[in-house]
Order: structure tokens, then C-alpha cells, then sequence
């Protein structure tokens, strides 16, 4: 375990309405632990956790890719600013990761095959092939696979977006895997009900107020796959 605790600080946030601050998952909830390697945040769309997810890379220096030619002709000057209102706990000191967003990895492999122009070694990292040589479900495991073989805390915005739900148990398992070996902590944010499913992961519902660990079987995801197979 690398990181213990994120601490929220409602009473200082600015523009209370406006996205995220408006949130009432945000406005009261004081504090997440992390007992586990492995914590998924579940909810809605728009509940909070990718804002949440981001606002942790940002306060942990964690660098995110963008797409600088994707241009946004509305912005909320406050949708970035979560991060100076929290605070976070570690257990021996800040240490490295990464921050994976599905909507962004084409971006980090073309960076990456421009890199590589310069020293092809680097392609051993990722699996020892370009990742715009393989499909994009392809690319995404290869990156999983040897990244998170280093030592680190790894955010991970809906990982599952691109993968089919074989491969879905397959990054579930590697995800088990990693947490079990103790250099990694995962930190993730799904709609997935097949990840969801680790046994020994914890997970956070942006769906409660305050945020509360929830129960697989009592997430929303698992209800409504469960009762849509169960009458089709």
C-alpha cells in the first residue's frame, strides 16, 4: 500500500454551484481510506469519480496526456480545480505512477512511437511492439501487462472501455496479480461489473452519500446485469 488516505476539504471549496463542487458526494465526505491494493470507484455518470480520479493524479503529480488538438469551445474554469482542495496520506513517502485514461491512450502510444524514432529500446516497456500495430484492445493489455510490473500507484479511468469481457478477465486477473506482489496499488474508476468482481478489492460508491464502501452484489452494476440476464 502506498496511499492511505485522501482527505476532502468541503468547508474551502470555491463556486459551490458548480461542477464538481455541487456534487453532494464532494460537499460530504470528509475522507477516503484505502485498505485495500485494489479500490474501485462505481457510480453514475457524473457522480464524481473520474473528477475525483483526476483531482488525485493532479494533487500526486501524476502527469496526464492530453490531446492538444482536441479543442473545447465551453469550458468550467472550476472542473480542474478539485485537486487544491484535497490532501492525501502515504505510507513511505510519495512514490511514481501513471494515470490511464482509455479516450487518451491512443495519444501516449502515438508519443510513444515518436520516442521510439530516438531509442527503439523502449518499446520492451510495452510489450516489444509499437502499440499502434495492434488493435486497440490489444495495445491497452500490452500497456497494462509491463507497466504495472513497476513499482507504483496506478489510476486507471475505466480501463474496460476497449475490452472485450474475455479480455476484461484477463486484466482482472493480471490486476489481482499485481496487488498481490505488493509493489502496486490500483486506484480505478469502472462501469465494468466483471472487474468490480475481485474478491479482494474494495469498492467506493459515488452513489451513497457520504461516499461508503459498498458490497458487490449491492452495487447498482451488478443488480441490473444480473436481473437483464436473468430475463433474456
Amino acid at each position: 500500500m502506498h496511499l492511505t488516505k485522501i482527505t476532502l476539504f468541503p468547508q474551502k471549496y470555491p463556486g459551490g454551484d458548480h461542477y464538481p463542487f455541487n456534487l453532494p458526494v464532494l460537499q460530504q465526505t470528509e475522507r477516503i481510506t484505502f485498505d485495500s491494493p485494489l479500490t474501485f470507484f462505481v457510480g453514475e455518470n457524473g457522480a464524481g469519480k473520474s473528477t475525483l480520479l483526476r483531482a488525485l493524479a493532479q494533487k500526486c503529480r501524476i502527469h496526464i496526456w492530453k490531446d492538444e488538438d482536441k479543442v473545447r469551445f465551453e469550458s468550467n474554469p472550476y472542473e480542474e480545480l478539485l485537486y487544491k482542495f484535497i490532501d492525501v496520506s502515504w505510507t513511505n513517502g510519495k512514490v511514481s505512477g501513471s494515470y490511464f485514461d482509455s479516450e487518451l491512450s491512443r495519444v501516449f502510444a502515438q508519443h510513444l512511437d515518436e520516442w521510439a524514432s530516438a531509442d527503439p529500446g523502449i518499446f520492451k516497456y510495452f510489450g516489444g511492439k509499437s502499440l499502434l500495430t495492434q488493435s486497440h484492445g490489444q495495445s491497452l493489455l500490452s500497456h497494462f501487462k509491463y507497466r504495472y510490473q513497476i513499482k507504483g500507484l496506478y489510476l486507471m479511468d475505466e480501463p474496460e472501455t476497449a475490452l472485450s469481457p474475455r479480455s476484461q478477465l484477463e486484466l482482472l486477473a493480471f490486476l489481482q496479480k499485481m496487488a498481490h506482489a505488493g509493489h502496486a496499488q490500483f486506484i480505478i474508476a469502472t462501469h465494468s461489473p466483471i472487474l468490480m468482481a475481485c474478491p479482494d478489492a474494495v469498492i467506493y460508491s459515488f452513489d451513497h452519500v457520504p461516499l461508503q464502501p459498498i458490497a458487490y452484489k449491492q452495487t447498482e452494476h451488478y443488480r441490473i446485469y444480473k436481473d437483464f440476464m436473468a430475463n433474456h
